[in-house]
């Protein structure tokens, strides 16, 4: 797999309050990245930060599968690569890659579906139109890779 043509939407250097007991990094530390590259690709499609603070909005996570690969341990430089994966006029399903800069090697993936939110009322709520034509541009860019996404094959946009 290429994970080149994806964008990247997170990097990081793994400092030592992330390392746990057994000398890597600790789950937890996995999901605060995937959540931290959620909103670079939230901006891509136009409801990123500057949207969700202008409007009252924001995403909730529905559901999450993480697969860990290899070790992430202290001092590797990570990077994540998002790819679209299908939406509806109020969710989004995503995959993201974390690789190892070093070897470029995949080190964890993370498949989440997130929803649109009204904040004030705490309730899903469709996209913007225009979010909504970048959704669909996107997804449909990352359907034409030559390869398919290792899904975990119980989530999806409903």
């Amino acid at each position: 797999m290429d994970y080149s043509t994806l964008p990247i939407t997170y990097q990081n250097t793994i400092p030592e309050e992330h390392i746990d007991v057994m000398g890597h990094m600790n789950v937890m530390w996995y999901t605060h990245m995937f959540d931290e590259a959620v909103y670079e690709l939230w901006r891509l499609v136009g409801v990123g930060l500057e949207y969700n603070k202008n409007s009252s909005t924001g995403s909730f996570a529905l559901e999450q599968h993480i697969r860990y690969l290899v070790e992430v341990r202290l001092g590797d430089s990570i990077t994540i690569r998002s790819r679209a994966l299908g939406f509806s006029a109020k969710t989004f399903h995503f995959i993201k890659f974390m690789t190892r800069d070093k070897d470029n090697v995949l080190a964890a993936t993370g498949e989440f579906v997130g929803v649109h939110i009204d904040m004030d009322t705490r309730r899903s709520m469709p996209f913007p139109q225009e979010s909504l034509l970048q959704l669909e541009a996107l997804v449909s860019e990352h359907q034409k890779l030559d390869w398919e996404a290792p899904v975990c094959g119980v989530m999806g946009v409903r």
